[in-house]
């Protein structure tokens, strides 16, 4: 068993941040989205990743290396983006006869990945949605199979989106429909979607049971990323680096601040990360998420996503400000 996860977008829903760090690298509640992912995969036993890189995918390389010495992984570069089926055709050498458990790299969901292995048959991660204009439909039969897969359908037949979680054991099927898509030219929106691709497994006999997840974190753009930080800060807890030097400061849970923080004078939480090495002095902040080597002075922060070595100094705001900013809202 392969884990794949696709970690080559741009991330362009979160700029300005995703201008400098990968989407998959954000702090998310005293992790990286990446991090959660791995962590989830190697507990269940999967031992062996190959990640799909492109946009800033050195900084990819070196966070999976340092975090993860020990982890059998391959990088596999896609310079040109053509979609999510068009990165996984791009792993067939390395993966070779062997199964795979692809996850989005910005896909956060909480299900049980050992029963998901134990499964007979291929599985799709699935989830109800309200409107499911905007993911990939699964039409789902009563025996608990899937009938059908399409990608951003207008009038769609179903509310269960995938959810970006696949477990594939016909890989040469897969590769084979893909290549086949790629050929013909079967696209949605532009792309050469993974959807596409197990449709058409699918019209040809592939059996893909359906196992839906009991939540799904989207990470996709500031209101949701803020919204799945509060929800993982309960779920793991408060986690404070000893590492650190507070004065006169009140911490209200849930929060989670790295090594090397100084922050003086200042109410920090409900809700809140803030990144390695962080200075904060006559601050309140709350429901925000911090990177690592601001420094921020004199401000009210409510529901912003502040960017690493980045400076703030002045009065209340909502910010959504990017990496390597400086940034003085006080009186000229």
């Amino acid at each position: 068993m392969k884990a794949i996860i696709p970690v080559a977008g741009a991330g362009t829903k979160l700029r300005p941040h995703t201008y400098t760090q990968p989407k998959a690298l954000i702090p998310l509640a005293g992790k990286t989205i990446l991090s959660i992912i791995v962590d989830q995969l190697r507990e269940a036993g999967i031992q062996e990743f190959i990640f799909i890189i492109g946009y800033l995918g050195q900084k990819i390389q070196d966070y999976v290396k340092e975090k993860y010495p020990d982890l059998h992984v391959h990088f596999v570069q896609q310079n040109e983006r053509h979609g999510i089926g068009h990165a996984i055709q791009l792993t067939k050498n390395i993966v070779g006869d062997d199964e795979i458990f692809v996850v989005l790299g910005d896909t956060i969901c909480e299900y049980d990945v050992k029963q998901v292995l134990e499964m007979p048959n291929s599985g799709l991660g699935v989830k109800r949605v309200d409107d499911p204009r905007d993911f990939g439909v699964a039409e789902i039969g009563e025996d608990g199979f899937i009938t059908r897969v399409v990608e951003k359908p207008q009038i769609p037949k179903s509310n269960m989106a995938l959810v970006g979680v696949y477990r594939i054991k016909e890989t040469a099927f897969l590769f084979d429909c893909l290549e086949s898509n790629i050929r013909n030219q079967v696209m949605s929106r532009g792309e050469f979607s993974i959807t596409d691709a197990l449709e058409c497994m699918i019209q040809h006999g592939a059996r893909f049971q359906a196992f839906k997840v009991q939540n799904w974190f989207d990470c996709g753009k500031k209101e949701t990323l803020l919204e799945s930080n509060a929800t993982l800060l309960k779920k793991f807890g408060s986690v404070i680096a000893p590492e650190h030097n507070f004065e006169n400061t009140i911490i209200v849970p849930p929060v989670s601040i790295a090594k090397g923080c100084e922050v003086r004078n200042s109410i920090i939480g409900p809700n809140v990360t803030i990144g390695e090495k962080t200075i904060v002095n006559y601050s309140i902040i709350k429901d925000s998420i911090i990177g690592s080597f601001a420094d921020l002075y004199d401000i009210v922060l409510t529901h912003s996503l502040i960017g690493s070595d980045t400076e703030v100094k002045g009065e209340s705001r909502s910010l959504n400000i990017g990496d390597n900013t400086e940034i003085d809202l006080g009186e000229s």
